[in-house]
């Protein structure tokens, strides 16, 4: 049993759709998502370029969307907004999906919005995807910006409706800004270790234990560049060693997956050696448990540790 916290799925969902395709959940994902072993996950919706050039228009889109996708597979995959919805569909064998946001972009400065994706079902939320927007700065934006006062209300918001708070993607003065003004747990949904690979959208040693310290959790990104960039060990085994040390780093309580799979995605994208999409999920396991996590280990990055933080917040 694997909890995915990170995937991007609804993108997919939404160009099919456009093309006039239904059921695309069913035809081009559930089979690959069953071999792996995954029984559950946050689908983000995410504006991704060009698209964020009107990215209020993308998100009403992508939203229509979903609202399309949902009818035609609910004998198998079911949207959940708590932990005993997660378990009750759970224990039905039914496929359980929380909805996400990863950015804010398109709800501009109004608020209310927030209130208005939490009534859809959204039960995560991040600021940014990699943009600079009117509520912080994500990576690729200026890095001397962080959270904007708007910003800060924003949070609390999201905080006060007991939705997961994602910091991935964030650029490092608004990571430190979430962790200044946060009141409750904080989680990373999909990054990696920046001591074993340097790259911005990883987390640093200091990061990890300030977001543990916040009640959060880390789902570790199988994203090839943001594993190793040297491109020869961009593998599974490499990835295992990434695990290990957020668990080292975190606590093994405080580690899950988010493997941000996008080979479907327009164009496709690097794949993992050994990984190359949610059905070799196994291998990972494989090497986690060549390296010397224990089955009990396993269980708890599995799935056990974002079921407990979920259980918490939502």
């Amino acid at each position: 049993m694997v909890f995915d916290s990170h995937s991007d799925i609804w993108s997919d969902v939404t160009v099919r759709s456009g093309n006039g395709e239904t059921d695309i959940f069913r035809k081009y994902h559930y089979q690959r998502l069953q071999q792996g072993g995954i029984e559950g996950s946050i689908f983000a919706m995410w504006i991704d370029p060009p698209y964020d050039k009107e990215p209020d228009a993308r998100l009403l889109q992508i939203m229509e969307a979903v609202e399309k996708e949902i009818p035609c597979c609910r004998d198998i995959l079911r949207v959940v907004h708590d932990y005993e919805e997660m378990q009750q569909a759970k224990n039905e064998g039914i496929f359980y999906v929380f909805i996400g946001c990863e950015g804010l972009s398109g709800i501009g400065e109004d608020l209310e919005q927030i209130d208005r994706l939490y009534e859809f079902g959204v039960r995560h939320v991040s600021l940014t995807w990699n943009e600079q927007n009117s509520l912080a700065s994500g990576i690729r934006g200026n890095e001397e910006m962080g959270l904007t006062k708007i910003g800060i209300q924003a949070l609390r918001r999201i905080q006060e409706r007991h939705m997961l708070f994602d910091v991935s993607h964030l650029n490092d003065k608004s990571f430190w800004d979430v962790m200044k003004h946060a009141n409750g747990p904080v989680v990373a949904t999909h990054s990696g270790s920046r001591s074993l690979c340097s790259v911005p959208r990883n987390l640093t040693d200091e990061m990890i234990k300030a977001l543990v310290e916040t009640g959060g959790m880390i789902g570790v990104n199988s994203y090839p560049d943001f594993i190793s960039q040297n491109k020869n060990e961009q593998t599974v085994s490499t990835l295992a060693r990434h695990i290990e040390h957020m668990a080292d780093t975190a606590g093994i309580d405080r580690v899950g997956f988010g493997f941000d799979f996008c080979e479907f995605l327009k164009g496709g994208a690097p794949s993992l050696q050994g990984l190359k999409d949610a059905s070799e999920v196994p291998n990972l396991l494989k090497a986690m448990q060549m390296i010397g996590f224990t089955q009990d280990d396993i269980e708890k990055v599995s799935y056990k540790n974002w079921h407990n933080v979920i259980k918490k917040i939502i």
